[in-house]
């Protein structure tokens, strides 16, 4: 399928998207949400694909929504359409993992959906913010729940409420993004993250990621709970019988994700 706004592309096991509006700093319109969507459910059904890399480019890996597009909309538009939210649902939900590789802007709804995925490697050159108080509204995608899960009550206020940028290692300090390298090396990282993961048995990989994301939907008992019901649901794989075989006999596994 041919895409207007983004590129996607595949390397080995990893499937790549990377935001291309260029002369918009890759806002996030509704085109770039389809497409987005679509690429997502291409890969998702794609066997051969173990992991997802999604960038966009050194200057910006997305500076936020659309704003034009925005400004004219009412409540009952926003309401009926949905605007962003299906892809904050189809990227909180998705079941391969995807590691992000950002770089310059990185504010509003792009850190939303920055925060939506699994593993984020930053360039140092990486701002990160929720501007959205500087124009009349505030996050709707995410943000003042995953940006207080991440960051905590108090640096979450102070960004959100005054709209004040975090560089990348301050993000890294703060837990925000996993990494921090050059910027000349921060997509090929990414990659290197996302193969080390592909690596990996995929039916383990998927429930894992699952219980994580758990982590942050139940209390302690619920989440230790259903860790232990897929940690047990894992010894009837055979990447599991793999695994452990691989590990007795000192040699490589070789996982098929069943």
């Amino acid at each position: 399928m041919g895409y207007e706004t983004i590129i996607v592309s595949k390397e080995g096991p990893l499937g790549i998207i990377t935001l291309n509006r260029p002369q918009a700093m890759n806002a996030l319109s509704n085109k770039v949400v389809t497409e987005l969507i679509s690429a997502l459910d291409g890969f998702e059904r794609d066997d051969g694909v173990r992991c997802l890399v999604m960038t966009g480019s050194e200057r910006a890996f997305s500076a936020g929504a659309d704003i034009k597009e925005m400004a004219e909309m009412t409540a009952v538009q926003m309401t009926m359409t949905g605007h962003f939210f299906p892809l904050w649902d189809k990227v909180g939900r998705y079941p391969k993992p995807i590691v992000g590789a950002l770089s310059g802007f990185v504010l509003g709804g792009g850190l939303e959906l920055a925060m939506s995925l699994d593993v984020l490697v930053a360039s140092e050159t990486t701002q990160l913010g929720q501007p959205e108080i500087d124009i009349g509204i505030m996050p709707g995608g995410g943000g003042t729940q995953r940006l207080t899960r991440a960051v905590g009550k108090a640096k979450a206020m102070e960004m959100i409420l005054t709209g004040k940028r975090i560089g990348a290692e301050e993000a890294k300090t703060l837990g925000l993004v996993s990494r921090v390298v050059p910027k000349e090396a921060y997509l090929e990282e990414a990659k290197k993250v996302a193969n080390e993961i592909a690596s990996k048995s995929p039916v383990a990989i998927r429930l894992a990621k699952m219980a994580v994301n758990k982590a942050f939907e139940m209390g302690l008992t619920q989440g230790l709970d259903f860790e232990r019901e897929v940690f047990y649901l894992l010894f009837a794989s055979e990447d599991k019988n793999e695994g452990m075989n691989a590990f007795v006999e000192k040699r490589k596994p070789e996982f098929k994700g069943k």
